[in-house]
This record gives structure tokens, C-alpha cells and sequence, in this order.
């Protein structure tokens, strides 16, 4: 895709118009319009303006410079390097602090990268193949094999997850999160989804493998000032207790695993 076609199918995604999206990044609509229909060639600090205006992933800011011709800013690590020890770190330290309730860091696409032991609550269950690396978070929530069976409002749970993925899409296209997107599509009821709950949150009503119903919530991290690919696209979803029986059967599970 050519500079001129990736800027504009950017903008019309986030629905700026060209005055809006040259005022945001410092410039005037007249240039911006002659940077869309190839009249003029950006520079490179120009289209690095132009990213941030459109709030970008790192991931489409290298290749938003890509198509305009120049080299990749924002470096993408490999989580094992030695450089992105901290980072490793920290997530661990996260996720233990999170206990006695369940912690996940994936990728973009859901792929599992690390877990804290209260996770397998989680995945009690589930078919080995679906929790072999790489895993797939989103995958062994929805898939039938999965957490599906226990999840006692699974319509309206399954099609939380759905619009969340759905949204990102909207906002930055990505093949494969679209093909993982496409695929968890199938495994949707085809009946309406239960009524919308009256809190603030939809719940994860979760049946355990002893028959009790727990209610969980899920906060979403990230790490905002990132300037690496790799850790920019990270997000840890943790998992709260939705009510004061959840609170004490997950102490109650962790005191018992601990002996």
C-alpha cells in the first residue's frame, strides 16, 4: 500500500477529516490533502506527527513511514532479550501480586505470554491442545473445548469478548487478529445474549469444577509509554472478584494450594 492510500484509509478508520487531522498534527488541510492524493512526498518527521495525530500502534507507525520510504523508528524486541529483562521482571511481579486471583499477559492477538498459578482455574478442563504453546487466550475462552462449557453466561460473556476484538479491529486492521476474530465468530450461540447486567461490568459467571458459580470481572493493562513494538502490543488482563463469595473462594483455593 502506497503513503498516500495508507494515510487516508487511517483517517476515514478514525473518522477525521482532513481539517481535523492537520490541525491535530500541526499542519494545514490544503498539505494534507496534497499528501493524500500524492501531490506532495511527507518528510519524515511529518509523518511521524501524522502517526501520533492518529494515535497509532508502534506496529502502524513503522509502517506508515515504511510506505512513505523511510526506515522503521520504533524497535520490536523479542520479549526473551536480555534487554527486555525488566520488563520480564515486572510482569512477574504483577502477576504474583494479582494472587490469589487469575492474571493473564497476552499479545495483540491473544497469544498467552504469561500467567500467574491462579490462571488455571481458568482452564480447568479445557483440551490439552488448546493450552499448548503458543496459546491462545481468546481461543480457550470461547472454543467448545475450552472454557465455553462452564461459562454460565456464555452468550453475553462470548459476545463481550467479540465487540472488544471487534472494536480493535475497527480501529487498526490486523490479518491475523481478523482471522482469530472470524473463527471465535462460529462458535457464538445463535440466541439472543442474555439481558445486559445492571452493574457496571459484564461478568465472567464461571462454574467450577465442585459446582460453585463465581463471578469475575476483567481490568485491562497496558503499557502506555512503551517505545518497543513488542512491549506496546502487551496486556495484562486480570481477572476480580464480582462479588464477596468469589473473593473468598479464590482465598479459601489459594490457602488450600499453598499447604
Amino acid at each position: 500500500m502506497d503513503f498516500p492510500q495508507a494515510l487516508r484509509e487511517r483517517r476515514t478508520s478514525r473518522r477525521l477529516s482532513q481539517l481535523e487531522l492537520a490541525l491535530l498534527a500541526g499542519t494545514t488541510q490544503r498539505h494534507l490533502s496534497f499528501l493524500e492524493t500524492a501531490r506532495s512526498e511527507p518528510g519524515r518527521d511529518m509523518v511521524i506527527r501524522l502517526a501520533e495525530s492518529l494515535d497509532l500502534p508502534l506496529r502502524e507507525r513503522n509502517d506508515l513511514l515504511i510506505a512513505a520510504g523511510f526506515a522503521p523508528v520504533y524497535p520490536q524486541t523479542s520479549l526473551t532479550a536480555p534487554a527486555l529483562a525488566p520488563v520480564r521482571t515486572a510482569i512477574e511481579h504483577v502477576l504474583e501480586a494479582h494472587m490469589p486471583y487469575p492474571a493473564i499477559v497476552v499479545n495483540r492477538c491473544g497469544l498467552l505470554v504469561a500467567a500467574n498459578d491462579a490462571f488455571s482455574l481458568l482452564t480447568d478442563g479445557a483440551a490439552a491442545d488448546l493450552l499448548e504453546p503458543p496459546a491462545n487466550a481468546y481461543r480457550i475462552a470461547l472454543h467448545p473445548r475450552g472454557m465455553a462449557p462452564r461459562v454460565a453466561n456464555f452468550g453475553q460473556w462470548a459476545r463481550h469478548v467479540l465487540e472488544s476484538l471487534q472494536s480493535a479491529l475497527r480501529r487498526n486492521p490486523d490479518e491475523e487478529l481478523g482471522a482469530l476474530y472470524d473463527e471465535l465468530l462460529r462458535y457464538l450461540p445463535a440466541e439472543s445474549p442474555e439481558a445486559s447486567p445492571l452493574g457496571f461490568a459484564v461478568p465472567l459467571e464461571l462454574r467450577t469444577g465442585d459446582g460453585q458459580l463465581l463471578k469475575l470481572m476483567t481490568t485491562i493493562t497496558t503499557f502506555a509509554t512503551a517505545v518497543d513494538v513488542t512491549i506496546s502490543e502487551l496486556r495484562l488482563e486480570a481477572f476480580l472478584p464480582g462479588c464477596q463469595f468469589t473473593a473468598e473462594y479464590l482465598a479459601d483455593r489459594a490457602r488450600h494450594a499453598a499447604r
